[in-house]
């Protein structure tokens, strides 16, 4: 399995990272895809991935829960990062959030355009954060839609409406993680209408642990809930899910097998 979206060189993994990696390993995750948060986090990320070459791989992006009034020159000043021979793998996190606040949706616009110039300019994946947000994001996606533009709609949990839109953008696919197995979750009863070829897996740990570790620190070795959950949607083995999933991630993210 691949844990496309975790941040593991986030502050509540300070005291055993190690351990968690081998959780990991042993739980069968053969790579971890690791999203930036801001400018701020960047060091902390590549040092992980340093310590874990060829398991933890690096993405280049600004959340936009990090987005204020001068987050702009921020964003700009990281794109020096992408020079000849940067490591990232893709373009993330980024995206739009208006749950929290919604003072600057224009700068969190802006700032997402700007990134998905580095996504189309570098041929990356573009890995996008949607939170209370849909109409405005695909307001931002919509000049881009017949472009060569990939990536993944993280943690969807999405209408059918919206997952109907989000499978549009041919180059897209749904990244699926703990919310699924969770008692309320509409998630299962909208991913009847959506190909097992157009999902990943991921944890978005520290964050949303599956059952039965909700409200507890997520980590990736969690990720086998999400594709027993998903195994029972889609009424197939778990290893079927684990296969196709890791495929799509391969694949979209140019990691040669």
């Amino acid at each position: 399995m691949i844990d496309t979206h975790s941040h593991l060189f986030v502050e509540e993994f300070a005291e055993d990272l190690p351990e968690v990696i081998r959780r990991a390993k042993e739980a069968g995750v053969t790579h971890v895809f690791m999203p930036n948060i801001d400018h701020t986090s960047l060091d902390d990320m590549l040092k992980v991935c340093a310590q874990y070459p060829g398991y933890c791989y690096p993405m280049l992006g600004y959340h936009p829960t990090s987005v204020g009034l001068f987050s702009k020159a921020e964003v700009l000043s990281m794109k020096r990062c992408l020079a000849l021979g940067h490591p990232f793998i893709g373009i993330g996190e980024v995206g739009l959030d208006l749950y929290w606040d919604k003072t600057y949706l224009r700068e969190q616009q802006e700032v997402l355009d700007e990134q998905i110039q580095w996504a189309l300019e570098w041929n990356l994946p573009l890995v996008i954060h949607c939170r209370e947000a849909f109409p405005q994001l695909f307001e931002v996606l919509q000049p881009y839609k017949n472009t060569p533009l990939s990536g993944v709609f993280h943690s969807f949990t999405g209408t059918s409406e919206e997952a109907a839109q989000a499978l549009e953008y041919e180059n897209f696919l749904l990244g699926i993680n703990g919310v699924v197995t969770f008692k309320k979750a509409t998630l299962p009863e909208v991913l009847k209408q959506v190909p097992l070829e157009r999902l990943v897996l991921e944890t978005d740990s520290p964050y949303l642990a599956p059952v039965p570790f909700r409200g507890k620190r997520n980590e990736s070795s969690y990720i086998g809930k999400v594709a027993d959950k998903l195994a029972e949607v889609y009424g197939v083995p778990t290893e079927q899910i684990r296969a196709v999933t890791t495929r799509n991630a391969l694949k979209l993210f140019k990691i040669p097998e």
